[in-house]
């Protein structure tokens, strides 16, 4: 191989002509951009075609053998030196190729739990999954919110349209997963793409949905039924309801039943039934329980169409003496709670009440007696 020869790479697509070698294993190969590229002397060939498409090998020239002069001569000026070549800069790697998909620009970034042993649903482990149903790299931060501060549990990089394992929690660990905050960078690689603002999101995981086989449903994402929390939708962060004072008077003040909307009740599995007034009924007062959907609704809308069905079951329950109901309000921001406790305080003749079991319920379900 000497300076001129055309050369291929092997180990990488180019090739150009040598312009010089640096020491034993190196060559400098001037490509076709006009940039010098240090290349092992086993990393190319000498080929007899510069068409990229008919690049053939031809025989390496051996290198020249002084030859003994017949008769002294006078000793030849010394060619001058190839002068040395600064290697070229490293290149970036090429970014990964990554798949997307139509209509999937739209950032949906999703919280999943997945029971271990779903026969055991009362003793098992949590899986906790995160899933990036978009075609953007999501950098995330996910953090416990306690009393002022916040208690990290992971942080990483999400690949497009994928999901990824965070942690497992046992029983005893529920409780840290009441308040959670999510941060979330989005970002793609390699390609020009539309800024996504940073996400700064708070889920509020109603643990007690742990113990109840209806709440894990099919999705898109897992072979097995998981309860999905969003963490972003269609771009929107999601953020704990919190429902003013002064709106949460209003409503208890009101006797009114919620507006009316395009939200259309749920099938209740008490209404329309008589209960067995040995055992408790429970009753969901989560809004996705009641409704279909909340379109329309003001966070006081919502407020008022779970009271409402709270006095509802009251009445059709007032003359089952003994019976008793328990009614599921979430730990939450305590708002919904407080206005059933501000309700049974005014009818203590009727009905007396206490915190449901702990056990089952945790700190969210509340059981009220029909006297």
């Amino acid at each position: 191989m000497n300076i001129g020869d055309k050369v291929r790479f092997l180990t990488e697509t180019g090739g150009g002509v040598v312009k010089g070698f640096k020491g034993k294993d190196t060559v400098i190969v001037e490509a076709d951009d006009g940039f010098d590229i240090p290349m092992p002397i086993t990393g190319v060939v000498v080929v007899g075609n510069t068409d990229a498409l008919n690049f053939e090998r031809r025989p390496t020239k051996p290198a020249p053998t002084p030859a003994t002069p017949a008769h002294p001569a006078t000793p030849a000026t010394p060619a001058s030196p190839v002068p040395p070549v600064n290697p070229a800069p490293a290149t970036a790697p090429a970014p990964a190729v990554v798949q997307e998909f139509a209509g999937h620009d739209t950032l949906n970034v999703h919280l999943a739990f997945l029971p271990v042993d779903i026969k055991a649903i009362s003793t098992t482990v949590m899986e906790a999954w995160l899933v990036n149903d978009s075609n953007y790299f999501v950098t995330y931060a996910w953090a416990s919110i306690g009393s002022g501060s916040l208690t990290m549990f992971d942080q990483g990089t999400l690949e497009p349209n994928s999901v990824v394992f965070l942690r497992e929690f046992s029983r005893d660990m529920y409780e840290q997963l009441e308040h959670v905050s999510f941060q979330l960078f989005a970002w793609k690689q390699g390609k020009p793409y539309r800024r996504k603002p940073v996400i700064d999101a708070e889920l509020r995981i109603e643990t007690v949905k742990f113990f109840k086989l209806h709440t894990f449903r099919e999705t898109p994402f897992f072979e097995d039924p998981a309860l999905l929390y969003d963490i972003v939708r269609d771009d929107r962060p999601t953020r704990p309801v919190a429902i003013p004072r002064d709106e949460l008077a209003e409503a208890l003040s009101s006797g009114k039943k919620a507006a009316d909307s395009p939200a259309s009740p749920r099938k209740s599995r008490f209404f329309g039934s008589k209960p067995d007034a040995s055992a408790p009924v429970e009753v969901d007062l989560h809004i996705e329980e009641l409704l279909e959907t909340t379109a329309g609704m003001t966070n006081k809308d919502i407020l008022d169409y779970q009271i409402e069905t709270f006095r509802r079951v009251l009445r059709e329950n007032q003359n089952r003496h003994g019976q008793r109901i328990v009614f599921i309000h979430g730990k939450g921001d305590g708002v919904l709670r407080a206005a059933l406790k501000s309700e049974l305080e005014r009818k203590t003749d009727h009905y007396s009440f206490q915190d449901a079991s702990f056990q089952r319920y945790g700190f969210g379900a509340m059981l009220v007696i029909v006297k």
